[in-house]
């Protein structure tokens, strides 16, 4: 396998390591802070997502045109395909359409979803779903829920509905005791054709969780504070990384050695995001000079440290999970992070 087919590895590689990253930050803010402060944090991500992501991808998912309740309700369906999460839809009319969320559930994956309190369904429909309307300039655009996850009835379900009267500000997101219609195959909506190859999907999967970790670190900020969120993300961090290095590992074809191994894997996991490394071995020291770094791209300078002080963690997680643990100092520059990598000393 040549070096572009191994670097290519690292893409379903790092798919895989935030999107384990994103679980575990949400169990260590559910399992270490309020239930309001758990709801501030995911309201304040999922409305960050909504106004950087809901009409910029109207075009390229094919929705423009099509009445605000079925384009907000197939938008749901193909944004979410695009992160492997199930979705099923079904239009009653222009002005009301389903979606409904299949198990299991992307979101709070495996035993996840016993830790994940009400507060963050309730941040996310708030964050997003109720927002739809206000974004689409339809004041009278709601989204009607029938279903939770976390109150164990069959899992995210409800409606977008277009009533008929314009809608307060508490009437965007209603509750109501309905079931859903049946879903037909035949009626959901697939990615628009020769936009989506493979490889696209592949690196859209990618982002998918890596976008929640890297927005996810920078609206904590904004609800517990620098401090507290360097020391429960950036511990969440650590534990993904010393956790996922051996999965990792196997998906990118390195070898759990010695320094040269560790070079191997932390290059080809960084290639895995499109990012440059240049890797020196120089006797007892390796050095890496890692530039690029797409978990930062497009934010500014204050916001690039705070993701970076926490992120650097999933990798020194990572190091020291191997059987020859792995001690690293990294180096926040402007432009890259410098890693510098010995053996860590064995009593």
């Amino acid at each position: 396998m040549n070096t572009k087919d191994l670097n290519a590895l690292g893409i379903p590689a790092q798919a895989d390591m935030h999107h384990a990253l994103w679980l575990g930050l949400q169990l260590m803010i559910a399992s270490n802070c309020d239930r309001r402060q758990v709801y501030d944090w995911i309201f304040r991500l999922f409305r960050r997502q909504h106004k950087d992501k809901f009409i910029s991808s109207f075009d390229k998912l094919g929705l423009t045109g099509l009445p605000d309740a079925v384009a907000s309700a197939r938008y749901h369906v193909m944004a979410n395909s695009i992160g492997g999460v199930p979705v099923e839809y079904l239009a009653e009319s222009d002005t009301k359409a389903w979606v409904r969320f299949r198990y299991p559930r992307w979101m709070y994956l495996g035993a996840t979803i016993c830790g994940i309190p009400v507060e963050v369904s309730r941040g996310f429909l708030d964050g997003w779903y109720a927002e739809n309307g206000v974004s689409l300039n339809n004041p009278r655009l709601g989204f009607v829920c029938v279903s939770e996850d976390m109150t164990g009835e069959f899992g995210l379900c409800g409606y977008f509905k277009e009533f008929d009267h314009d809608l307060m500000a508490s009437e965007r997101l209603q509750f109501a005791n309905e079931r859903p219609p049946l879903f037909y195959q035949e009626d959901q909506p697939t990615l628009p054709a020769g936009i989506w190859s493979d490889e696209r999907l592949q690196k859209a999967n990618r982002n998918y969780a890596m976008d929640f970790v890297r927005n996810g670190i920078i609206e904590l900020h904004g609800v517990i504070g620098d401090s507290q969120t360097k020391k429960l993300a950036g511990r969440a961090a650590r534990l993904i990384g010393l956790q996922y290095f051996s999965q990792t590992r196997a998906l990118i074809r390195t070898e759990d050695g010695d320094l040269a191994s560790a070079g191997d894997y932390l290059s080809r996991m960084f290639a895995g995001l499109g990012d440059t490394s240049v890797v020196q071995l120089t006797g007892n020291t390796l050095r890496i000079v890692h530039s690029g770094l797409r978990i930062t791209q497009g934010l500014e300078a204050a916001e690039r440290v705070a993701v970076l002080t926490v992120w650097k963690e999933l990798w020194l997680g990572a190091l020291a999970s191997f059987q020859r643990m792995k001690h690293a100092e990294v180096e926040i520059r402007e432009d890259s992070l410098v890693w510098t990598i010995t053996e860590a000393p064995s009593q």
